[in-house]
């Protein structure tokens, strides 16, 4: 099996999965030559993501947009990128509902400028990062494959599933080394906390209400990030140009069980359970069929999800700085929008 090697351009590497992948090539593959990292910053993107790395020689963050053709240009030439892994996305289901544009904007426009500058500089592979919302909704058994329908169902799916056909119609007509990963509800450190599992950690740690859409009996498939990121390391490294890979754990659970579980962990009690108003275009169920990576890459998950939950846990517990900021202006406009309620102030 191939080792990573050369100048890797990671976009969106200041997010959630983009730093944990980040310091993933930097600690598990020592022949990566460096790391350039494009994020334009939005609020999700997050300098303190990768505060560990200041000083690292093999770390270049470079603060741009992937709209951008000139800047994108401008990084692949002046870094010799030889690769890229490509994360940048709007991705709150429930921001998308609210607003649509930016979605279409940085989703499906950002992907074209990355996939037109790297055919341009002739670049070795091209991995585009995507989600299992692009197949739409499951009934309750089966899993979707690699060769299920694109039926997606909210505006973030749309927009991710446009960037899907734009990234295999590059492949298809110029050449492109492209490959498409599909993961599932990833979960772990550094995630935003308007996401499920870290906006239900925080809110326990707060003693706040744990809104829960609808009657919580959704099922969502969840991985941990690091295990996601060593499948992406072996997808880069041996998988093969033009195909599509699934990735998932296999570990399905409800939503409310979820809620549930980590109410246990911070000792909370099920009184701060909150049924709100579901949300529009709910899909019920996702799970994913990952045997291709599995059988063809020798991949497999290593984090039960009860231990990676109570890992998860814990790290908030212990970063409560981190959260903490991201609390205020603009997030607090958005969760009252949301849920109907501002969030209290933590308990002293």
């Amino acid at each position: 099996m191939s080792e990573l090697t050369g100048t890797i351009l990671v976009t969106g590497g200041m997010g959630f999965i983009g730093s944990n992948f980040i310091r993933h090539l930097l600690t598990a593959h020592p022949a990566v030559r460096g790391v350039v990292n494009l994020d334009k910053l939005t609020y999700a993107g997050n300098p303190r993501n990768l505060a560990d790395l200041a000083g690292n020689a093999r770390h270049v963050f470079v603060r741009g947009d992937i709209c951008d053709e000139k800047v994108v240009a401008e990084v692949l030439k002046a870094h010799g990128v030889e690769t890229i892994v490509h994360f940048a996305a709007e991705t709150h289901v429930d921001r998308s509902i609210l607003e649509a544009e930016d979605f279409i904007r940085t989703n499906v426009q950002g992907t074209r400028v990355l996939l037109d500058a790297a055919r341009k500089a002739g670049s070795r592979r091209f991995l585009h990062v995507s989600t299992d919302e692009v197949y739409g909704s499951l009934g309750r058994s089966g899993a979707f494959t690699e060769e299920s329908p694109l039926l997606p169902n909210s505006p973030y799916a749309a927009s991710k599933a446009g960037a899907d056909t734009l990234a295999r119609a590059y492949h298809r007509t110029y050449g492109l080394p492209v490959i498409i990963t599909r993961t599932c509800n990833n979960y772990g450190p550094y995630q935003f906390p308007e996401k499920f599992i870290p906006l239900m950690i925080v809110n326990a740690l707060r003693g706040d209400p744990l809104p829960i859409y609808g009657d919580g009996l959704y099922v969502r498939e969840w991985l941990h990030v690091e295990d996601h990121c060593r499948a992406l390391a072996r997808i880069l490294a041996a998988g093969e140009i033009g195909e599509v890979y699934n990735i998932g754990s296999g570990e399905e659970r409800v939503n409310l069980d979820v809620a549930r579980d980590i109410l246990a962990l911070t000792g909370q009690p099920e009184s701060l359970l909150r049924h709100v108003k579901d949300r529009p275009g709910h899909d019920r169920r996702y799970a994913l069929d990952s045997a291709k990576i599995r059988r063809q890459l020798a991949w497999a998950p290593a984090v039960p999800f009860r231990d990676g939950l109570g890992q998860t846990v814990e790290w908030y517990r212990a970063h409560a700085a981190w959260w903490q900021e991201i609390l205020s202006g603009d997030y607090r406009t958005y969760y009252e929008r949301q849920y109907g309620e501002t969030p209290q102030r933590a308990p002293r």
